[in-house]
């Protein structure tokens, strides 16, 4: 059963100005990506490449050098923690379905490793910081069933509340970018992981940062314009994930 406006907390945001027709346009981009005659049965070459481009960008703005992603040799700290999550997705995605809590304790430890000094792994990694739990919860709650709103505003949510909460203090941006993508797997919005919106936040980062700042007021302009911003970069994403279906077609 659907819930009800006044059951669902995030029922508000989904009916904020302008957002209805962004969320419209980042389904449609996402779809036009899925129907795509490779992504009909070649689909698990495109959604690696995706998870690569993902990864790169997602480093990169974290400060990473924006070099080639790959499993096999990475020396960047924060690449190498993006390219253990893509090369992890797959069990990442089942883990997020029915734990996220457990999921993204595992984001973190693949993506901190080798931020963390290795005497602190135990204590650091995959947990988080003091004050962060009960907010951690309430967002395991949206992700559990707790809300109804189309998929575009929770993926927005989810990723705009982990960069708010930065609940780890290591790698809290790829983590954060991470948890977006899997919401997005799970919800709907993108199922095969084939749509790259990360490309679109690099080329952009001053209005990503600023879009994130706002939403982290609270306030129903940040909140709109953080939700239209992700919105219009999973469009973006969506053209990434043409250019990687042509690429495969040739």
């Amino acid at each position: 059963m659907a819930r009800t406006a006044q059951e669902d907390p995030l029922a508000p945001l989904a009916a904020l100005p302008g957002v209805p027709e962004a969320v419209a346009r980042a389904r449609d981009a996402t779809t036009g990506v899925h129907n795509q005659p490779v992504n009909r049965r070649g689909w698990p070459a495109t959604a690696a490449e995706a998870a690569l481009r993902a990864a790169r960008s997602s480093a990169a703005l974290d400060g990473a050098p924006l070099q080639p992603a790959t499993a096999d040799h990475v020396s960047d700290p924060v690449l190498a923690g993006a390219v253990r999550i893509a090369d992890e997705r797959a069990r990442l995605v089942e883990t997020w379905e029915r734990a996220p809590l457990q999921a993204l304790a595992r984001l973190h430890v693949l993506a901190a490793t080798d931020l963390v000094p290795a005497a602190e792994h135990t204590a650091r990694l995959g947990r988080p910081r003091d004050g962060a739990s009960g907010r951690l919860s309430l967002l395991a709650d949206l992700l559990g069933g707790g809300t109804s709103v189309p998929a575009p505003v929770l993926v927005a949510v989810v990723h705009g509340e982990l960069l708010t909460l930065r609940p780890f203090g290591t790698a809290d941006g790829v983590v954060a970018r991470a948890a977006a993508r899997l919401t997005a797997m799970t919800s709907g919005l993108d199922p095969r992981g084939l749509s790259v919106p990360e490309v679109g936040f690099l080329r952009r980062p001053t209005e990503y940062r600023a879009a994130a700042e706002a939403f982290a007021t609270g306030s129903a302009e940040g909140l709109t314009g953080w939700i239209v911003h992700t919105c219009t970069e999973w469009e973006a994403g969506a053209r990434e994930g043409l250019s990687i279906a042509a690429a495969q077609s040739a």
